[in-house]
């Protein structure tokens, strides 16, 4: 009787104690893998202007708690807040709407897919700027390395020379390019490619009668 009583309380001392096994994380909802997105987005795009938190979340009259949860994807912020970020941060609003929102959450920082790229407008380009798309090939602008499909049409010229610091490169997929690098003038064919201090004044055009693609790499970002 005595025994049989034991062996029941130890059996009700090990249900007590086995441990319960736990649930699988879920997944990140499709909503939640646009707020991470867009939160890398803005982040690297503060980090490629050299601004702070502050100085992001007083030019939009935002507060700093707000811009730093956007930012960690914890917040999804209203239209109203984004069009207030994209007038600080000096990008149209569509730069945080994007097709890469919806990309499995392990593909955000590595990979752009080709219908995803983003255009944007650097700012050397002069008075024919609208002979030229840039398509930004990185998945953002943080990291040491931007990479840019540049497609230029005839007639384009980027304008004055222009220099600042770090380096590029690039090679020439199709038609040639017109390089000025300080007093040298090159001419660089389809198959070409190139390597240049950005600390010399530098400034390229069109040197084609059909399109002209170049696949362009800065290090820093320059936007």
């Amino acid at each position: 009787m005595v025994a049989s009583a034991r062996a029941a309380k130890a059996r009700t001392v090990s249900a007590k104690t086995r441990r319960v096994p736990q649930e699988a994380p879920a997944a990140p909802t499709a909503g939640k893998i646009a707020d991470i997105w867009l939160g890398s987005q803005l982040r690297s795009l503060r980090k490629a202007k050299l601004l702070s938190l502050q100085q992001v979340a007083e030019a939009a009259g935002l507060s700093i708690g707000m811009v730093s949860q956007i930012e960690r994807g914890l917040a999804s912020p209203s239209i109203k807040s984004l069009r207030k970020l994209s007038d600080a941060l000096d990008v149209p609003i569509a730069w945080f709407f994007h097709n890469d929102a919806g990309r499995p959450a392990a593909e955000l920082d590595t990979i752009v897919r080709r219908e995803d790229r983003r255009q944007l407008r650097l700012p050397m380009v002069g008075s024919t700027a609208d002979l030229m798309v840039v398509e930004l090939l990185t998945p953002d602008l943080s990291g040491d390395i931007e990479l840019l499909l540049m497609t230029l049409e005839p007639g384009f010229d980027s304008g004055t020379a222009h220099q600042h610091r770090g380096e590029e490169a690039g090679l020439v997929l199709s038609g040639a390019l017109e390089l000025w690098l300080g007093d040298k003038h090159l001419l660089i064919n389809q198959g070409d490619s190139f390597r240049f201090s950005s600390e010399t004044p530098h400034r390229y055009a069109s040197a084609s009668d059909r399109t002209t693609q170049v696949v362009w790499a800065l290090s820093p970002p320059l936007l």
